[in-house]
């Protein structure tokens, strides 16, 4: 008899190289994580790879599986990993399962016998690429200090002549925070990207104090605001903006797709290297550790009790001030990593980021109110593209 130890769906980020990166980006935040580990060379054996395939099959509940590849940077693996991974995955797939792959890269070590293993294994790949040349090296560096521009969008050429799927993943910043148009027409015009993922950094130092590498609450509310409204004259049906995405979602009473935007958290966790399990990617430190999948199935760590807590804490500690609120059903008060701040009233737990959402959520309404009630209708995105 087969025990089934599946449960309600969840998503896994996989860091098989740690935090090890041959990139120094100044707002990294994955990158202190490697002081968890005594050893210098971070890297997944077989025997922990083997045992999260079966385990990450065996824990889903649902037909459609994705393995996500991230870091750090995942290529430093290399392919043999990667083609030891495709192996047993198609060994411990059940009859029926689709399985997919993503790949979050900075594209540093992206060459054609790489173009190839993706495109035959149909990779999803996340290229990291903050804009144009000026925008993107500000923060974006090697070990040595170099830009990276150029070695990134090599990757890019070449992923796209081998028909690699790839969306771009851009973090906004103080450097590119008051260039939206800029950045989003470079990739829609000049690259041809119809897929964008925009990223905001927030970097605490002490109390509600921020670096100033982060980007400013207010710039990111018009950031998202002037592209949206590019977006909403030219490229509604075209190209797919994460959180415009997700917004509508919440507008068409979906769920978000985005986990910052959801009620509670707890479905997205993350495996080291090593076998250890962590309630979140922004939350890898010891007080979050799950357990490790060598001594507990992956399927009962998932639904411990301790990751269960963690993942109805966003909901309940969410403040008043932040319930009573009218966008609080698309906002649902964002990360609780970014809630550090205090409420007009001086409770604590506000959003870093509140005030740029709450004036972004208010623009949007009345469009997404429309293409929500169009969805419904049954219209196509072209449709839609003409109506709103």
């Amino acid at each position: 008899m087969t025990l089934n130890r599946s449960v309600l769906a969840f998503h896994l980020m996989v860091k098989p190289a740690g935090a090890s990166c041959n990139l120094r980006c100044q707002y990294c935040f994955y990158l202190p994580k490697k002081s968890l580990h005594s050893d210098d060379h971070v890297r997944m054996s077989n025997e922990v790879l083997k045992e999260y395939t079966r385990q990450y099959i065996e824990a889903q509940s649902v037909p459609e599986v994705t393995f996500a590849w991230q870091g750090g940077e995942p290529t430093l693996m290399g392919l043999d990993f990667y083609r030891r991974a495709i192996g047993y995955q198609q060994q411990f797939r059940r009859p029926g399962m689709t399985i997919y792959n993503t790949l979050q890269t900075n594209g540093i070590l992206i060459d054609e016998e790489w173009c190839t293993f993706l495109r035959e294994h149909n990779f999803l790949v996340g290229l990291s690429l903050d804009g144009p040349q000026e925008l993107h090296d500000a923060y974006r560096t090697d070990e040595g200090g170099r830009p990276t521009f150029n070695k990134v969008i090599q990757a890019f050429e070449l992923l796209r002549k081998d028909r690699v799927e790839v969306n771009i993943l851009t973090c906004i910043h103080a450097a590119n925070q008051d260039h939206p148009l800029e950045v989003y027409r470079f990739f829609r015009d000049e690259l041809g990207s119809q897929f964008i993922q925009l990223i905001p950094i927030v970097e605490r130092t002490d109390g509600s104090a921020v670096t100033e590498r982060s980007v400013s609450p207010d710039a990111y509310g018009k950031f998202l605001i002037t592209v949206f409204d590019e977006w909403l004259q030219k490229d509604v049906g075209r190209v797919f903006v994460q959180m415009f995405d997700a917004s509508l979602a919440a507008w068409a009473g979906a769920p978000p797709g985005l986990c910052t935007l959801a009620p509670t958290c707890g479905a997205a966790l993350v495996l080291e290297h090593n076998g250890d399990v962590y309630s979140c990617d922004h939350f890898v430190a010891l007080a979050y550790l799950v357990g490790n999948i060598k001594e507990k199935h992956l399927s009962d760590l998932v639904a411990s009790g301790q990751q269960y807590q963690f993942g109805i804490r966003k909901r309940d500690m969410l403040p008043h001030y932040c319930q009573v609120c009218d966008v609080r059903f698309v906002c649902n008060g964002e990360c609780p990593r970014n809630r550090f701040m205090q409420t007009p009233d001086g409770e604590s737990g506000l959003n870093y980021l509140c005030s740029g959402y709450k004036e972004f959520f208010h623009h949007i309404d009345k469009p997404m109110r429309t293409m929500s009630n169009l969805l419904h209708q049954g219209r196509a995105p072209a449709e839609i593209m003409n109506m709103v």
